[in-house]
């Protein structure tokens, strides 16, 4: 699929930056960077003159990193990155999914979860996601 192509923007409501996330996350653009290499999140280059775009989704309230299990910590940081999307991007990877695919598939509605995958990741039901993602092969 074209990055660039309205498909993508049909399922993605919002995107940023990387200087969006960066300001977002309170980090340098380095370690947003350095965030994007080790897969914590994808992103994919959109536009009429192509810039790196996240879906916003892909962030969440920093208590929120682990949906399953909120963090009561009060000196969590205002917002982070969603802590199992770098897990289920592994096994979406690992089953052959470009970035733009995994995009796709993350913000698909899918009949058997009820919601889309990231909707149900940003609820904390990874392991649900995980298995349909593996169930991909």
């Amino acid at each position: 699929m074209n990055p660039s192509a309205p498909g993508l923007d049909l399922l993605v409501d919002e995107w940023l930056t990387i200087p969006d996330v960066a300001e977002r996350l309170d980090l340098d653009i380095t370690k947003v960077h350095r965030q994007l290499q080790e897969r914590r999140f994808v992103a994919v280059r959109r536009g009429e003159r192509p810039v790196l775009s996240v879906p916003a989704a892909f962030l969440v309230a920093g208590h929120l990193a682990n949906p399953a299990a909120p963090s009561k910590a009060e000196d969590s940081p205002e917002w982070t990155v969603l802590a199992a999307l770098q897990g289920t991007l592994s096994v979406l990877t690992d089953v052959g999914f470009s970035d733009e695919g995994a995009i796709e598939w993350l913000f698909t509605p899918s009949e058997s979860l009820g919601t889309s995958p990231i909707e149900a990741l940003r609820a904390g039901r990874k392991t649900e996601v995980r298995r349909l993602a593996q169930a991909e092969l």
